[in-house]
């Protein structure tokens, strides 16, 4: 794929809903597939909760701005065949979203924009290689970390107070942590949303054996 040949693929490696960051952005932090680099992009709150929908799996009642996109290109007869963040000029990122179809030109995007369209649209997601060649970083000692932390984490998964089923206090929690969710979706409230369903992932993939 000699189009190629000068970007690279990446993933979404992490997804930052706090608003904790420097002028109150968001950040996302993709990671190239075939190597270790990853590459942080600030990103707005609009664009990060369409994002973290996209990856949680929730489907809002209404259409989004994205889905609404997504629908307008397949109603013309075209599918995003990928997207790919090209350009870093003056500390800002800058995309193209390119269709399937040699005769319409790639189109420019922010960074976030091209990123929940394409994973509204199942489509791969490019970076410039020099782009990650100047900022692209390897963290370190990230497994090591990880290894020492998770002790800890089964500690204190695995106490439970005397005289409670640890399954049936799970259950209850899951049904309480569920309507939850549906009260947030129901709202709009996509970033409590979000939060609800990675906590009801960990619960359902807790194993008590």
């Amino acid at each position: 794929m000699n189009e190629f040949k000068d970007n690279i693929q990446v993933e979404i490696f992490g997804l930052s809903l706090s608003s904790s960051l420097s002028g109150g952005g968001y950040a996302i932090i993709l990671k190239e597939i075939d190597g270790d680099r990853r590459l942080p992009i600030i990103i707005g709150q609009f664009e990060a909760q369409a994002i973290a929908l996209q990856l949680e799996g929730i489907v809002p009642p209404r259409p989004l701005t994205h889905d609404l996109l997504k629908n307008v290109i397949e109603i013309f007869g075209y599918s995003v065949d990928y997207i790919v963040i090209n350009e870093l000029r003056d500390s800002t990122f800058f995309a193209k979203i390119k269709l399937d179809s040699d005769s319409v030109d790639e189109i420019d995007a922010r960074p976030s924009d091209a990123i929940a369209l394409a994973l509204k649209s199942s489509s791969p997601i490019y970076v410039a290689s020099y782009i990650l060649d100047e900022i692209g970083f390897i963290p370190e000692k990230e497994e090591a970390s990880e290894q020492n932390s998770q002790p800890d984490k089964q500690q204190s998964e695995e106490k439970e107070p005397v005289g409670e089923d640890p399954k049936q206090k799970r259950e209850k929690k899951l049904l309480r942590l569920k309507k939850d969710l549906d009260d947030a979706v129901s709202k709009e409230d996509y970033e409590t949303a979000a939060s609800l369903r990675d906590e009801i992932k960990k619960l359902e993939n807790y194993n008590f054996n």
